[in-house]
């Protein structure tokens, strides 16, 4: 799988491709990214890539024509889809992440300034990526949180890959609780139940203590999920617990 990246920073992700889950899964060849200098495809002296916008406001919008050929110059024609980060994006999940793992090429547009010639979004993008409701000087940062979440879902990527259906939100759940060495730290034990060797209540303890911290800090999850009947039993249990706490 490859990503493209155009952006007018291109020294931003050196550290994403230098260390790292990234930089191992390009290593093995699981993973190639191109990164492109939007000034390079301006035609200009001054290799101008943004305007004043139209109508008076302040700021600079970035231009349509550098864009426009940079997408044209590096797209391929199968299997690619080219994404704009924006706060005006659909919020990256899960689900979204392991959608981009299915493409062959994902090109990734980095905003800058006030955003983007409205243009770009209606005749370019196939789709406009937030990783959050707040504004970043620029999609850099969120470029590389795309790359390094959707790569998550590319198989030889992680060594350990059933760690990635466990993670949270993939399951739709949060994570439970987890414990290393050593067993006692300050007088603060690892729970009992970890060591029992019964692999069955070891799993049954996980998921009560994932539905527990679902429960109290992301409830709009379990909202929107199809529960099993071991799951509503589980929650029927923490609910019963909180009332009588």
């Amino acid at each position: 799988m490859k990503f493209d990246i155009i952006t007018i920073f291109p020294e931003m992700f050196d550290g994403l491709l230098s260390a790292g889950v990234i930089k191992k899964a390009v290593g093995k060849g699981l993973l190639e990214i191109g990164l492109h200098d939007l000034r390079d495809y301006t035609t200009d002296k001054h290799c101008q890539v943004d305007d004043r916008p139209y109508g008076g406001l302040e700021g600079m919008v970035l231009k349509p024509e550098p864009i426009f050929r940079a997408v044209e110059a590096i797209r391929q024609p199968e299997k690619s889809i080219t994404c704009l980060l924006t706060p005006q994006g659909k919020p990256l999940n899960s689900r979204l992440a392991e959608r981009l793992a299915g493409f062959q090429q994902v090109v990734l547009i980095c905003g800058r300034y006030e955003g983007v010639d409205e243009r770009i979004i209606e005749y370019l993008i196939d789709q406009e990526i937030s990783i959050g409701d707040y504004v970043l000087t620029g999609g850099e940062l969120a470029a590389a949180v795309v790359v390094e979440a959707v790569a998550r879902f590319i198989p030889g990527v992680v060594g350990r890959e059933e760690s990635v259906r466990h993670d949270s939100f993939v399951s739709g759940l949060l994570d439970f609780p987890q414990y290393t060495r050593p067993r006692e730290f300050r007088g603060y034990r690892v729970p009992e139940v970890l060591f029992s060797g019964d692999h069955k209540k070891i799993a049954s303890w996980r998921l009560k203590k994932a539905l527990e911290k679902t429960l109290a800090r992301r409830p709009d999850l379990l909202e929107s999920r199809q529960l099993t009947s071991e799951e509503e039993e589980i929650l029927e249990e923490i609910k019963s617990e909180r009332k009588e706490s």
